[in-house]
């Protein structure tokens, strides 16, 4: 099955670092002007999704959500989770601290991964 997201090694590391601080976690990607530029990372719990909204897979064990309107819209692209060193939008997410901020490079899918994508979760 293809994967619908993946991280860098850089995104990764970020993460464990988060969980130690924080424990669980999860990402929102919301659909808005402003917020839906970057992805959220909240303690798991910490962001209530809406009816509709889309868990498209997990990164390090880290459950993914999107606006269920971006999803689909974006719904044939592959998600890649980066992460950079600069101040994000908004500054909600837990790496804001650190002056990191995570990023979704985009891709879409080939005719081929199409029929083969992992299944998403619906809230």
């Amino acid at each position: 099955m293809i994967k619908r997201i993946d991280a860098t090694e850089k995104a990764i590391e970020l993460i464990k670092v988060l969980k130690e601080k924080h424990g669980d976690l999860m990402f929102y990607q919301a659909g808005g002007c402003c917020e839906g530029t970057q992805p959220q990372c909240f303690e798991k719990g910490g962001y209530y999704q809406r009816t509709g909204d889309v868990c498209i897979g997990k990164v390090d064990n880290v459950e993914f959500w999107v606006d269920k309107d971006l999803f689909e819209y974006w719904k044939h692209a592959h998600f890649t989770l980066t992460v950079i060193d600069a101040f994000g939008v908004g500054g909600f997410s837990l790496e804001t601290p650190l002056k990191k901020t995570f990023q979704i490079e985009y891709r879409i899918f080939t005719p081929e991964e199409e029929k083969d994508l992992e299944p998403v979760t619906f809230f």
